[in-house]
């Protein structure tokens, strides 16, 4: 129990780590986007918005296959990087990058929803005041619509510590650099390790439950 424990820790903090960064790039681009959306209609706003929604429906091997061919040494643009002294792949920062397309359209199909369920007369009302389209989102939008902006980025961080494909495709399976709580579920089995592989499935099931039913809970509160 304790041997399975301590090689648990390495794995998680690993996770923690590529859940916050996924989901904080992605919150700050995924408002962005959703704010920018939430109300256009037409040709171009649909192909963003199938483009932004793309890695929901895609399968993760082939967004690490995507990611290869954009940030691999020889990519588009990882062989520019790669001079600069920058490389993405088989590094924690790749795994940052997978998560993040992975769970951007969480965050953006949760923001968009709920961005544009607000009453735009709130909206109009502040213009005719004078405030600005930063202010606007600021102070009305976003107080509006923060509970579906919030669960989706809790269900965003709960999908970042479970990223596997994409990751293991730019990122590799490094014990102690690349390796998160996915990857060790997965070195574990492959080893044979049953008893560490249903550990680790058992913590992390839990974990992301309990990351689930303490937002909802936290938010039904604030609601009330």
């Amino acid at each position: 129990m304790s041997e399975n424990l301590f090689s648990l820790l390495v794995p998680l903090q690993l996770s923690l780590r590529v859940a916050f960064l996924s989901t904080g790039i992605s919150f700050l681009f995924a408002l962005g986007v959703a704010w920018l959306l939430a109300r256009r209609k037409g040709p171009l706003p649909s192909i963003i918005d199938a483009l932004c929604t793309l890695p929901l429906v895609l399968p993760p091997t082939v967004l690490g296959y995507y990611l290869i061919l954009l940030l691999g040494r020889r990519g588009l643009l990882g062989e520019f990087l790669t001079e600069w002294g920058i490389s993405f792949m088989f590094s924690l920062s790749g795994a940052v990058v997978a998560a993040t397309v992975v769970v951007f359209p969480l965050i953006y199909k949760s923001a968009r929803a709920a961005l544009a369920q607000v009453d735009s007369q709130f909206e109009d009302a502040a213009r005719t005041l004078g405030a600005s389209e930063g202010r606007i989102f600021l102070t009305v939008a976003l107080p509006l619509a923060w509970r579906g902006i919030f669960a989706g980025t809790m269900l965003a961080f709960a999908r970042g510590m479970g990223e596997f494909g994409a990751t293991l495709m730019i990122a590799g399976n490094i014990p102690g650099k690349t390796q998160t709580l996915a990857l060790a579920i997965y070195d574990a089995f492959q080893a044979g390790n049953d008893a560490k592989a249903t550990f680790i499935v058992v913590f992390t099931s839990v974990l992301c439950v309990s990351l689930l039913v303490g937002a909802e809970r936290l938010v039904s509160r604030r609601y009330a």
